[in-house]
């Protein structure tokens, strides 16, 4: 390559470009321009702006047999859509997944409006230009004049859309989540449905991961009231006078949001952990809806 390669790992990979039938070992090579799978038969070079999805741990039939810890990457070629199946151990897979949709997705242009809404309120904001970039737990939206960051550990919900911009329907990435507090809906347009749904998909693995981890947690009102009561208050604010609350039914409530790493001790009391800041979101969600 003579660009920049930002990822370069030894993995077992197979593509539906190549004639083998059956997977080999070979180099993983990734650049801001291309990804090369290299072994010692020959190479299957895709270039990213022919990569249309991104899927983990998910591998076609005529592809699955001999693979484990997965990333699928669907591709064009001569017209004809296409996938490459890499397998490697868990860590590698998850870092190679991350730079990879970074590389596809940073410094796509895209339209935003930030916020819509904000609880109940629909906002003055207008679409305005901006470039996306994924950083770890977040997407950052960079405008002319500022950045705007959504904490992914914050979100609740997120569907695509569609909305008139400039005078014409563009598909929306429509994201509630929170902000300064409240319940918040942030909306972003790009031009190209191959990168929105790149974008879709890298949320749903963020947002899936959290979910699957609070599908056993069952919470009492009074749980959930706590949880919003952390979130809320500043430092050295005594949640029992909040929830007008004993200080030992306090503390056994606050021992039961721990066991459902829900909660953390932090130096200046209770913090919320990613868990709890989704259900914190839903419920602000759920009181403005």
């Amino acid at each position: 390559m003579s660009e920049s390669v930002i990822a370069d790992f030894v993995a077992t990979f197979n593509s539906e470009a190549s004639a083998r039938a059956e997977p080999v070992k070979g180099r993983i090579l990734l650049s801001e321009k291309r990804l090369v799978l290299a072994a010692d038969e020959g190479k299957v070079t895709i270039p990213l702006s022919s990569i249309f999805d991104v899927a983990v741990g998910q591998v076609p039939d005529d592809l699955g047999d001999f693979f484990d810890s997965t990333v699928t990457v669907a591709f064009e070629k001569g017209g004809n859509r296409m996938v490459a199946a890499v397998e490697a151990d868990d860590d590698k897979i998850e870092k190679f997944t991350t730079v990879l949709f970074k590389a596809v997705c940073n410094g796509t242009d895209v339209t935003v409006k930030h916020p819509a809404r904000v609880g109940g309120r629909v906002t003055g904001e207008e679409f305005v230009p901006a470039k996306l970039f994924l950083k770890p737990g977040t997407v950052r939206f960079r405008r002319a004049d500022d950045t705007v960051d959504v904490d992914l550990s914050t979100v609740s919900d997120f569907e695509r859309t569609s909305r008139e911009i400039n005078g014409s329907d563009q598909a929306v990435l429509a994201v509630r989540h929170l902000k300064d507090g409240q319940a918040a809906l942030s909306l972003a347009a790009m031009d190209s449905p191959r990168k929105m749904s790149i974008l879709g998909r890298y949320l749903r693995l963020e947002y899936s991961d959290l979910m699957a981890d609070l599908e056993d947690v069952t919470l009492s009102e009074e749980q959930v009231e706590l949880l919003v009561a952390v979130y809320s208050t500043g430092p050295g604010v005594s949640l029992a006078n909040v929830l007008d609350m004993e200080s030992s039914q306090l503390t056994m409530v606050l021992n039961d949001l721990r066991s459902d790493e829900l909660v953390v001790d932090g130096e200046d009391g209770p913090k919320l952990t990613p868990k709890g800041r989704v259900v914190v979101s839903d419920h602000l969600e759920d009181v403005n809806s």
